[in-house]
């Protein structure tokens, strides 16, 4: 099924997809360095040659989209002409997607609006997405907020009735075990924090060992060993719901600023098992977005670097091969989708030959068939404008057919 870009797009966004067309409109190499404008050549020692991908969906939640009728961004100023404080809570800044049988998507937002001092007054929530055959996107019933009811956090809250917010926890990534119950990952600590499926927090957030960013609530007078906002960013599931792996979005201190710790924790046992392999990002001053188990050994992870719009160059799905190591121990990764230039030979996106995903945050990825990802961007709302200058971006979703067999 090929679906168009929804019905009235602002004509500032309509042209942001030419712009960003225009960008890569001569990309016809196989690696990402060729596409990204770099010098043409092999990928890195431990990434194989891109394969051929196609966008097959596009869908849109618009950017002013509100939910709860809470106030929210009193600590922040307004950017790309959106006036704050909101009478609401906006549904925005998804770090994590999780695909539902029954053909809806489970969407995280993170801490709110970017750090833990302006983000009081964000509600921390799991929204339920309908997407539809036009290219839009509905916010249904089925989410949840988050809350501390059962007093396990040990630390103050920022609000009495011991609702989560974005100053109490900075969500990235989530997995729903097979008993129904969330395992979320945060940068905050970094911790692990696991609740029920009403959102409600069921035991004291895991620390990682030996491992604290500034913004730990048991840093104390100690030194941080990560950097500010480079916690938990992504996770996988173990096929079995056994294990969960959270990747770091940046290096221990002492750690290759290149390498990036994949941890392993047992969900039965309540302990982490060490690690379980390293990532090698294709320049230290990349991040990835998200991570998700394929099968025991194979993972999609979204990297990316810190450019939106003109700025962008670099973002990228791959997929890693543990199974697969270099002479470093390294797993292998291949080059799935250049999400700069994604082939679009149906027209899903617009009348360009490669359909683009120019954001800032591209944090959130998982299986959708045997050959079939979907693709979300974090939007920051109302700060990222990558779409087009000036016009804060929306909550986009690109269904992308690969050739890897992902079954």
């Amino acid at each position: 099924m090929t679906l168009r870009t929804p019905a009235g797009p602002s004509a500032a966004r309509a042209a942001g997809f030419g712009a960003a067309a225009a960008l890569v409109g001569l990309v016809t190499g196989t690696t990402l360095a060729t596409a990204a404008g770099q010098p043409a050549g092999e990928p890195s020692g431990t990434t194989a040659p891109a394969q051929s991908a196609r966008l097959v969906e596009r869908h849109v939640l618009p950017a002013d989209t509100f939910g709860e009728p809470v106030p929210s961004g009193a600590a922040v100023e307004g950017a790309n002409g959106v006036e704050v404080p909101f009478d609401a809570q906006p549904v925005q800044g998804f770090s994590g997607l999780l695909l539902q049988e029954d053909g809806t998507w489970l969407a995280l937002s993170d801490n709110g609006y970017g750090a833990k001092a302006n983000s009081a007054d964000f509600l921390l929530a799991v929204h339920r997405l309908q997407p539809a055959d036009d290219g839009s996107v509905d916010v249904v019933p089925g989410g949840f907020g988050l809350s501390d009811p059962y007093r396990h956090v040990p630390w103050d809250l920022a609000r009495e009735d011991r609702r989560l917010t974005g100053a109490d926890f900075d969500l990235e990534s989530f997995r729903q075990a097979p008993d129904g119950t969330f395992w979320f990952g945060e940068e905050f600590g970094p911790f692990l924090l696991r609740t029920d499926a009403a959102g409600r927090v069921l035991q004291a957030p895991v620390p990682l060992p030996g491992v604290t960013s500034p913004d730990s609530p048991l840093l104390g007078g100690g030194e941080p060993t990560l950097g500010r906002s480079k916690g938990f960013e992504g996770m996988a599931l173990s096929a079995d719901g056994r294990y969960l792996f959270p990747v770091l979005e940046g290096p221990v201190a002492g750690d290759d600023p290149q390498d990036l710790r994949v941890l392993r924790y047992d969900t039965v046992q309540g302990r982490y098992r060490g690690e379980e392999f390293t990532y090698r990002l294709e320049s230290p001053a990349n991040a990835i977005g998200d991570l998700t188990a394929v099968d025991d050994h194979r993972f999609l992870v979204l990297e990316r670097d810190n450019g939106e719009g003109p700025t962008a160059v670099f973002k990228a799905l791959f997929l890693v091969d543990t199974s697969r190591r270099d002479a470093a121990g390294h797993p292998r990764k291949e080059l799935l989708v250049n999400l700069m230039a994604v082939p679009d030979p149906d027209g899903v996106a617009g009348d360009a030959p490669f359909a683009t995903f120019p954001f800032q945050t591209i944090e959130g990825v998982d299986v959708a068939g045997p050959h079939t990802v979907v693709v979300s961007n974090d939007n920051n709302y109302p700060f990222s404008a990558g779409r087009a200058e000036g016009v804060p971006d929306d909550n986009e979703f690109f269904t992308i057919e690969v050739q890897a067999d992902l079954s």
